[in-house]
């Protein structure tokens, strides 16, 4: 079946500063943004859902990015949507994602709620990141159906079919992603591919670091779903394109829904709730609790006076007063404030600048240095 969008071109190309097209079109204009924009470069050393930075065949961030637009592509070649729309989309859907995945997400959103900000939720966020805090404050000045899906993409929330509203509406109002409903068929099918690209995935993850056995799936799952992440793609790709309809929308059929919550059920109790995972946790919120006290105290005692930075010798410190800097005028004039600087500069760090962030709070380089060139340093024994 093929569906079509009861929505004008126009409005789904509409951008925050108009702008001639190029031989590109709108949308995979769209992606090339996406893809040479800061955010999108620091998702390959972000957590997807295992924090396994030296194991290069673990799913990152960016790699999730990469399945969900391929896999949302291939749904709208099948349904005569517009794959470049959905690639987009696919590509920045995530921009907003904090370090360390999920759970990085919940402690931020903790600490964000404990300061008095509504909670942090990264679809919201991502939507952040395009409209505002890319590109120094400017934003990446998208389409209005790729900015809509990346806010409406959550594919945590498990449905059995979504049905586009057909709507134009402010995005700046948004500050939740409850209820949220996206404008498009594309965007719906986004949603839908980001359950099928983690469901299969994070379970072969899983499998390889030795969490869980691939025989403990539940064989219902197993003989209707598949037991490799290619054969559940490939089976919910057919199956939503099968089954889409323009009386429900995008969906799941009724033979396979039930085995998608069966599988999503047993991904929760065996991976994502899992000791391994729980324990990362205890960790992190020590590790945010440190960053975030540490720029707290900068901002609160040294406000914009550089050589105050200085004198703290490490490269977070100075790195922070320049992100300040650069970002300072443009917090006022979209925030009217700098509240959300610190929050919002933990959330595009990636794992590594995260964890390099407390090696410089706690043990600067620059103190390695002076024992280095000390006579009674590392060569000698302390007298």
């Amino acid at each position: 079946m093929e569906l079509q969008n009861m929505i004008s071109a126009e409005e789904l190309t509409t951008r925050r500063i108009p702008k001639s097209e190029d031989v590109r079109g709108p949308f995979y204009r769209d992606t090339t943004a996406i893809i040479h924009s800061s955010p999108f470069r620091r998702l390959k050393h972000k957590t997807q859902v295992f924090f396994a930075p030296s194991n290069d065949h673990i799913c990152t961030r960016m790699e999730h990015c990469l399945h969900v637009a391929s896999i949302a592509s291939s749904i709208c070649r099948g349904l005569g949507l517009d794959s470049e729309l959905a690639w987009a989309i696919g590509m920045g859907h995530d921009l907003g994602h904090t370090p360390f995945g999920h759970t990085g997400e919940k402690i931020l959103s903790q600490a964000m709620q404990k300061a008095q900000f509504p909670p942090f939720e990264h679809e919201v966020n991502s939507l952040r990141v395009v409209e505002f805090l890319s590109n120094q404050g400017q934003g990446l000045n998208l389409t209005y159906a790729v900015r809509d899906g990346i806010v409406c993409h959550n594919g945590e929330h498990l449905v059995k079919a979504i049905k586009p509203t057909f709507a134009v509406r402010d995005l700046s109002s948004i500050t939740s992603r409850k209820g949220l409903l996206p404008a498009t068929y594309e965007a719906a099918v986004v949603r839908f591919s980001d359950t099928i690209a983690y469901l299969g995935r994070d379970f072969e993850d899983a499998c390889r670091l030795g969490l869980v056995r691939k025989e403990e799936l539940p064989e219902e799952v197993a003989r209707h779903l598949g037991r490799r992440n290619a054969q559940i793609i490939d089976t919910l790709v057919v199956d939503v394109i099968d089954h889409s309809n323009e009386k429900e929308g995008i969906c799941f059929s009724d033979e396979l829904f039930p085995y998608v919550e069966a599988m999503i059920r047993f991904n929760y109790t065996h991976i994502y709730k899992s000791p391994m995972l729980e324990g990362y946790e205890r960790y992190f919120s020590r590790l945010f609790s440190l960053i975030l006290d540490y720029l707290r105290m900068l901002m609160d005692s040294y406000g914009f006076e550089e050589i105050r930075y200085v004198e703290e010798k490490n490269m977070l410190a100075m790195g922070f007063y320049h992100h300040l800097m650069d970002m300072k005028n443009a917090y006022e004039e979209h925030d009217g404030n700098l509240d959300r600087l610190i929050y919002d500069y933990i959330a595009g760090m990636s794992d590594n600048f995260c964890l390099d962030c407390a090696n410089e709070i706690l043990k600067p380089e620059h103190l390695n240095d002076t024992i280095e060139h000390s006579l009674t340093g590392k060569w000698f024994d302390a007298r």
